[in-house]
């Protein structure tokens, strides 16, 4: 939308001086993008619009984002509500979040301790809004939340316990010395997140990844995103460095390859 937005201003501000110009290959490559982007998520046959939209960006290098190409797409809930706009990530878009996953390699350097403290910050926070997230859940699926919201915060908080428990090991060798053996994050993960259990599905991929030192970049649900552009917001006040984790929504069969490139 802010795509249509931008050239809207641009045909304005042509027609206000007196010359409205475009090639006709430009403006076919215009209404395909916008049909495309309409048919991405189609509109219930009975819609119901309550309110302001709101479109939530990407999060990327620890800031919203505002997605490459301004395109978004409307996330309706069962019932039809129109529940509000997600942006639709690109190619460059991956490759900035890539980007700013390798700029927290860092992360990979603080200790055990330190990983699992922030862990376990996160799941404190996550409890404290368990009511939003459960509601925002419902809404989205149309099946209670609750279970699945418990069930994150149970998830990370074993992975926070777990953070410390692989920092290395000092092994005996056939001499009079020892070798110490220590654990190396991989980097950077790229995953695409289940669509079933929008919440639950993006936290069991990030929570292990980031345990072990890893910075990752999550595609999360193409159903449900809004339950991960949420959590985000828990992200930001979680003392979670920035880069560490970073989300990119758009549909997985667009988003799959740059990320495996």
């Amino acid at each position: 939308q802010w795509g249509y937005i931008d050239q809207l201003l641009e045909l304005l501000r042509a027609g206000q001086a007196g010359a409205i110009s475009a090639s006709p290959a430009a403006m076919a490559d215009y209404e395909e993008r916008r049909l495309a982007a309409a048919k991405t998520t189609p509109t219930p046959a009975e819609a119901t619009v309550e309110g302001i939209d709101r479109t939530a960006k990407l999060y990327v290098g620890g800031k919203q984002a505002r997605p490459d190409g301004g395109y978004s797409q409307a996330i309706w809930s069962p019932k039809g509500k129109l529940l509000g706009h997600v942006g639709i990530g690109n190619r460059k878009d991956i490759r900035n979040a890539v980007e700013a996953a390798h700029a927290a390699r860092g992360w990979g350097k603080a200790t055990g301790h330190n990983k699992a403290q922030i862990l376990y910050y996160i799941g404190e926070n996550l409890s404290a809004r368990a009511a939003e997230f459960a509601a925002r859940i419902k809404d989205l699926t149309g099946k209670p939340g609750e279970a699945e919201v418990d069930a994150a915060i149970n998830r990370l908080f074993t992975y926070a316990a777990w953070a410390d428990k692989y920092d290395g090991q000092v092994k005996q060798v056939p001499m009079r010395a020892v070798a110490i053996a220590m654990n190396e994050p991989v980097g950077v993960i790229g995953a695409l997140c289940p669509n079933e259990a929008p919440l639950l599905g993006l936290i069991s991929v990030m929570a292990p990844a980031i345990a072990m030192g890893n910075t990752c970049v999550l595609i999360p649900s193409e159903t449900a995103p809004l339950s991960a552009t949420d959590f985000y917001q828990v992200l930001d006040t979680s003392d979670l460095p920035a880069g560490v984790v970073n989300i990119v929504t758009g549909t997985h069969a667009e988003l799959a390859k740059p990320l495996a490139g």
